[in-house]
């Protein structure tokens, strides 16, 4: 298995001379959080992710998950993991004052996020699950809800898991059929079926704090009439400790392509009792909370498995000797040379260390603007609010997408070794396949883009996206690559607005093409600005990296964009052209 390695040199220069932090928090007015502590937290969230976590990653993949007698049974050492990581406080990292979470800013948490799911991310999935339920319970319980229940999800000492898929519905929510039913002392019995619940249960924490969607015996048809619930696994004593078992069991774990060490469960809910979470046949939006935390969390997946695997090609690269590099001899003293001097090889290296360098870039963007929309003024959260609706889509389906491409790449460079399990490159990509499709499939992302956020909105979010990235490049000081950024992130909105008179047919053909072409394009702005700020750092090692890696990217990859604009601009008829027994081979 790859070693993993913290990037903590990348972070420390993006969040501190790229984001400008200090300045940041300032202006946000927690100026008693600065850089210099963010390196620390980076620090010590690096060594647990290298000591704790990433040992575990392998074994858990072997072991994979276990449900005898109703009990799930996690890898051996997930659960004492998990327990050190409640006892050093990094469950609480987000979670408000009022019930005793820390309130770091995003910009913080997010490299310690990534860093876990590049160590392990069957590991972090629960915990990322409880982050994205704490969220939802913090914005939309009532007060005694609140007071029940989330100083203990946000401490870690409950876990928190959201159920929304049933066998019959997935993306169309309006097919949900769990019903629950209001018993006049302000509790309500659900009753369903939900499927693939990530950490339904699990042998980690002493309750299981079931966030779902029901309906209401009265409610309107269609997703107007969905309902959110809280439905722990253990009812509440007058002590408020876990005391009798609800009505709900695990039906079996699903068996599965990759996070084998992540119970996914089948979930029955039989006259459950649980609590209504926001008002009634609001249940959707409730829900948006928690899922688009979850959608930006799952970028975060694709990002960390890409890190991990271009960490295990590089290593692997330098150390693999084989022939002689085509541009001249560079090992004088042995019979070949390492596989990272043949052109090929270093063409998927930077394939893959552009794109997640970029991607990483995007995420902490996203952070600063988490960072504003909690503790801005009130025009700034409104304006974070739209940048971050536009880019959710495009960091949950582009880092993915990124995610396996890389970590397919990562199994290339290792050659016939990449396909074997012992050396751990082939568990990334199994891994990070499942990015793809959960919180919302890529497609569905896509049609979210250029549907919601872009023609339904009038355009509004996407300019102040472009606003937020004009921004990066009215501070580039060389002249040239300010010019060039600035025609690039031009081109990009006028695309963006031809798009806007598009009908429905049309858009929804052009969805995936147009978020692909927007992911290029703002992640080429991107790094005009990473590599003009590197340029004036102390680090000349990382100033030269990040100014030919940006070579690489602008000369390889994004012409990537060009062949998407022309997808997409093509229309739908040839998509939808062929139909029926057109499909079948004759």
């Amino acid at each position: 298995m790859p070693l993993y390695h913290a990037p903590t040199t990348d972070f420390q220069f993006l969040l501190k001379d790229w984001l400008g932090l200090d300045a940041h928090y300032e202006k946000l007015g927690i100026s008693d959080f600065d850089s210099e502590l963010a390196n620390e937290i980076i620090a010590q969230g690096a060594k647990f992710a290298i000591d704790v976590v990433a040992p575990l990653n392998r074994e858990g993949d072997e072991e994979g998950c276990k449900l005898e007698d109703g009990k799930i049974t996690t890898p051996k050492g997930f659960a004492d993991a998990y327990q050190e990581y409640v006892a050093n406080g990094w469950n609480a990292m987000l979670g408000t004052a009022e019930y005793d979470g820390q309130e770091l800013p995003y910009t913080m948490a997010v490299p310690v996020h990534e860093m876990l799911n590049a160590a392990n991310l069957s590991w972090r999935l629960t915990t990322m699950l409880t982050e994205s339920a704490t969220l939802a319970v913090t914005k939309h319980a009532s007060k005694e809800l609140k007071d029940k229940y989330l100083a203990k999800l946000i401490s870690g000492e409950w876990t928190g898991t959201m159920n929304l898929t049933e066998p019959h519905a997935g993306t169309d929510l309006s097919l949900l059929s769990t019903k629950a039913e209001p018993q006049g002392d302000g509790s309500y019995k659900v009753t369903g079926n939900k499927i693939f619940i990530t950490a339904g249960d699990q042998d980690w924490s002493s309750n299981v704090i079931h966030l779902v969607l029901a309906r209401l015996p009265d409610a309107p048809k269609g997703v107007k009439g969905i309902s959110l619930f809280l439905v722990p696994k253990l009812m509440l004593d007058e002590n408020n400790e876990p005391g009798e078992p609800n009505s709900l069991s695990v039906g079996s774990i699903e068996h599965k392509m990759g996070i084998k060490a992540s119970p996914t469960c089948v979930m029955n809910f039989d006259d459950a009792t649980g609590w209504l979470v926001g008002e009634e046949n609001q249940g959707l939006a409730c829900m948006f909370t928690m899922m688009n935390d979850a959608r930006f969390q799952v970028g975060l997946q694709g990002l960390g498995a890409a890190e991990a695997s271009y960490q295990g090609a590089l290593t692997y690269a330098r150390e693999r000797v084989q022939s002689r590099a085509p541009q001249g001899i560079q090992n004088p003293d042995g019979k070949a040379d390492p596989i990272v001097f043949q052109p090929d090889v270093a063409r998927m290296l930077l394939t893959q260390k552009s794109q997640i360098e970029g991607s990483r870039a995007l995420s902490l963007l996203y952070a600063k603007y988490m960072d504003i929309e909690k503790l801005g003024t009130d025009e700034e959260k409104e304006n974070a609010d739209k940048v971050l609706q536009f880019l959710t889509p495009i960091c949950k389906a582009y880092m993915t997408d990124m995610g396996l491409e890389t970590t397919s790449i990562g199994v290339q460079v290792f050659g016939g070794h990449g396909f074997i399990r012992e050396w751990g490159m082939e568990q990334l990509m199994r891994d990070v396949r499942i990015a793809m499709l959960y919180e919302g499939t890529n497609g569905i992302q896509a049609l979210d883009l250029i549907g919601r956020k872009l023609t339904r909105d009038g355009g509004q979010m996407m300019e102040a996206t472009y606003q937020a990235f004009a921004q990066l490049v009215a501070d580039i000081s060389d002249a040239e690559n300010k010019g060039l950024a600035q025609g690039l992130l031009d081109d990009w909105r006028a695309s963006s607005a031809d798009c806007l008179g598009m009908d429905g047919t049309t858009a929804a053909a052009a969805a995936a093409d147009y978020l692909a072409y927007s992911a290029y394009s703002l992640i080429g702005v991107l790094w005009y600005s990473m590599a003009d700020k590197a340029a004036s750092t102390d680090n000349a090692v990382l100033a030269s990296s990040k100014q030919k890696t940006r070579d690489f990217y602008m000369q390889r990859i994004l012409p990537r964009r060009n062949a998407h604009k022309q997808a997409y601009s093509a229309g739908y008829e040839s998509t939808l052209a062929v139909s029926g027994s057109e499909f079948d081979y004759i």
